[in-house]
């Protein structure tokens, strides 16, 4: 199949279309911005979706990723205030909000914000102390954040995040720390145990304070009723002594017999339940106890016999036996063998 010369121009025209139309036609992804030149200069951005330009007068400039980037800042050494040195790192985080700004204001962007991070770094962890830098890592981010942050806006660029991962002071530094660490610890722990001791010896005190409150008012209280219990029992021993004597006063016989009977009972029941007593001697004059023991009966009789029967009469006493006299001897013994003069 021959072509002619003009079916050969056709099919270049048909050709070339297809090619302006793919060079016009521009696809951008998600996450990217497309900057636009049109002979070398910044017209527009593409955003992401189909986009169309003009082709052989515009070109894509630069291709930006606008999404949350990472960076790592390598370790450096920085000399805080107090001239003690110390090795730190870090890692930032970023993104670009205006595509154009971002390459076309800065040369290699990424090189731009570490380098300015590390320095504000050292700026500011170099104005403080050796214990603030390493008690106040919070303190240290925001601040490096806001330094950091200030200085990328004229880029168009939004620092998001600083953070110090860690910090390492020197090995000796670091041994003198864990000794001044301990040392604290254990003059925290013996002031501990220093006031729990007094507090011990303070509630011991107290305690032996109430108990000795408490045992004096108990002893006072049992005083009181020993006391008490004595006055009652005076008062009804004098009532007791009163009525007897009013009664013989009056002329009644049996209240003196009652009287001296009681006692007598009442002395002879502690003779013998006296625990250490084993002999009791007993009066010789065995008519007057059965005489006593008659007269207790008769008042008995008296006071809880029948109402009708009359109290019998007391019995008389029995005779008293002549005591049983032996022959002396003719020569007594002498009770006093150191003085043999009897008469002495």
């Amino acid at each position: 199949m021959l072509f002619g010369g003009f079916d050969i121009v056709v099919i270049v025209l048909v050709i070339f279309v297809i090619l302006v139309l793919f060079a016009g036609i521009k696809t951008v992804p998600q996450g990217y911005r497309y900057t636009i030149e049109r002979f070398g200069r910044y017209t527009r951005t593409l955003e992401p979706g189909l986009n169309l330009i003009t082709p052989f007068i515009e070109r894509v400039g630069a291709r930006m990723n606008v999404m949350e980037q990472v960076l790592n800042v390598p370790t450096q050494e920085v000399i805080t205030k107090d001239n003690a040195s110390v090795s730190a790192d870090a890692v930032a985080f970023f993104q670009v909000l205006n595509a154009a700004q971002a390459a076309y204001q800065v040369s290699h962007l990424e090189n731009a914000i570490l380098n300015l991070t590390m320095t504000n770094i050292r700026s500011v962890m170099g104005s403080m102390d050796l214990d603030e830098l390493l008690s106040n890592r919070d303190a240290i981010n925001d601040r490096l954040l806001r330094v950091v942050d200030e200085a990328v806006q004229p880029w168009g660029i939004k620092v998001t995040r600083v953070e110090i991962k860690d910090i390492q002071p020197p090995r000796d530094l670091v041994d003198a720390m864990a000794r001044q660490m301990k040392a604290e610890r254990e003059k925290r722990a013996q002031v501990l145990e220093a006031e729990g001791s007094r507090n011990a010896q303070i509630l011991r005190a107290e305690g032996a304070k109430q108990s000795a409150i408490l045992q004096a008012e108990g002893q006072r209280e049992a005083a009181f009723r020993n006391a008490e219990a004595r006055e009652r029992l005076a008062e009804a021993e004098a009532k007791a002594t009163k009525m007897v004597s009013e009664a013989i006063a009056a002329g009644d016989v049996q209240a003196i017999n009652y009287f001296v009977a009681q006692k007598y009972t009442e002395a002879l029941t502690s003779i013998g339940s006296a625990p250490n007593s084993k002999i009791v001697m007993m009066p010789m004059e065995a008519s007057s106890i059965l005489s006593s023991l008659g007269g207790i009966g008769a008042i008995a009789r008296e006071v809880f016999g029948d109402a009708g029967n009359p109290p019998a009469p007391p019995a008389p006493p029995r005779p008293r036996p002549a005591p049983i006299r032996s022959t002396p001897p003719i020569n007594p013994p002498n009770p006093n063998p150191f003085n043999p003069d009897p008469e002495r």
